[in-house]
């Protein structure tokens, strides 16, 4: 049974919980293969840092997980999170034919969850999405335990892609 009183922890998968730095080379290139960046997801080693700081938010906090990954890759996805053995939470991903900015599309989730339920942080590695999130009012924690990749962040920002 869900706890609609306990605060909301949020939490970014691609580079926050997911090591996807071993798919980058399908976005180096050009055309981007973004099947093949996709399908490479479930390989995805945890991010210990991350992992970490979303079995500790559980305790107090019901853990959401926001993504920039598309609904097709819904069930890769929640297996994942299940073989890494995260806490149960409801998973916001991007419609398949969305190509917002991850910092728009991020927003609008955050501002739907903060409608009636404390949002007690949210943890993301895209700069551009922590920034919108801070000037809104979120409390943001930076997830800075892996180096940016300049392919993923114009993927996120001008490709709505991730």
């Amino acid at each position: 049974m869900i706890d609609n009183t306990r605060p909301l922890a949020v939490f970014d998968l691609d580079g926050t919980l997911a090591d996807s730095s071993h798919r980058q080379r399908f976005l180096d290139r050009a055309p981007r293969d973004w099947d093949a960046f996709f399908a490479a997801a479930p390989a995805d080693p945890p991010l210990a840092e991350g992992v970490a700081l979303c079995r500790e938010a559980a305790r107090d906090c019901e853990v959401v997980y926001l993504t920039g990954r598309p609904e097709r890759c819904r069930e890769d996805t929640l297996a994942w999170l299940a073989e890494q053995g995260l806490p149960d939470g409801a998973l916001h991903m991007r419609r398949n034919d969305d190509r917002r900015p991850a910092r728009v599309t991020k927003l609008q989730v955050l501002r739907g969850l903060g409608r009636g339920r404390e949002v007690r942080m949210l943890v993301d590695d895209d700069e551009l999405v922590c920034d919108a999130a801070e000037q809104a009012g979120f409390r943001v924690v930076r997830a800075r335990w892996t180096a940016p990749s300049e392919a993923l962040k114009d993927a996120q920002e001008r490709e709505g892609r991730t």
